[in-house]
């Protein structure tokens, strides 16, 4: 067996597309396409056209013992209030992922870190969106200076930031008190990661499948 790995597929024809609905942030696609190019009988997918997002593992604290900043906000549509890492869309045109994640902790966490890596990508609902994140991992963090701050609005206007030993994250993960997917998946590669001396981290210009 060849090395596991998803691919980009091409020989799907989509032989017509519309836009079902033009939303503030994402559009619902209509897409007719041929699955099996020898059957000929085409079928029709929606989902959700996103532009992706990046999102931020920050660490600080001495090894093994380490602490990941968490902040929770509230999302509508679920209804709740999620514990989550740092994270924003890519919806700045021409922007490269690097400089929007860092643009996101200084916005939602005041800070700013001189080490990145890429920790994991990922669909959040392939099924049904083409939503991707990458999710980066920021040590060496520092404060952003005062006139740098951002100036916290709607959903993230009373946003409450803590710093949360990685061990109790992951446990938190494991028992189900953790719902956000790329905080879940983070917590989670970020302890992998760590258990392999932080060997399967890759460079912030690592490809990304999306």
């Amino acid at each position: 067996m060849s090395e596991l790995s998803d691919v980009k597929d091409t020989g799907r024809q989509v032989l017509a597309s519309r836009r079902v609905h033009r939303g503030r942030v994402m559009d619902l696609v209509a897409d007719e396409v041929l699955l099996a190019p020898d059957d000929g009988a085409p079928v029709v997918r929606e989902y959700l056209d996103h532009p992706g997002a990046v999102a931020v593992v920050a660490l600080r604290g001495e090894p093994g013992r380490e602490e990941v900043l968490l902040l929770n906000q509230y999302r509508h549509p679920a209804r709740v209030v999620l514990w989550e890492i740092p994270a924003g869309l890519l919806d700045v045109d021409g922007e490269d992922p690097l400089p929007a994640a860092r643009r996101e902790l200084g916005e939602e966490a005041d800070l700013r870190a001189a080490t990145w890596d890429v920790l994991v990508d990922f669909f959040t609902s392939p099924g049904g969106s083409d939503e991707s994140v990458r999710v980066y991992l920021a040590r060496d963090v520092s404060d952003v200076e005062d006139h740098e701050r951002h100036e916290r609005t709607d959903e993230e206007r009373d946003m409450e930031l803590v710093w949360v030993p990685l061990d109790e994250a992951v446990a938190a993960v494991h028992a189900g008190r953790i719902h956000n997917p790329a905080t879940v998946v983070g917590i989670l590669a970020t302890a992998s990661a760590r258990a392999q001396d932080w060997a399967p981290l890759r460079g912030v210009d690592a490809a990304w499948l999306r």
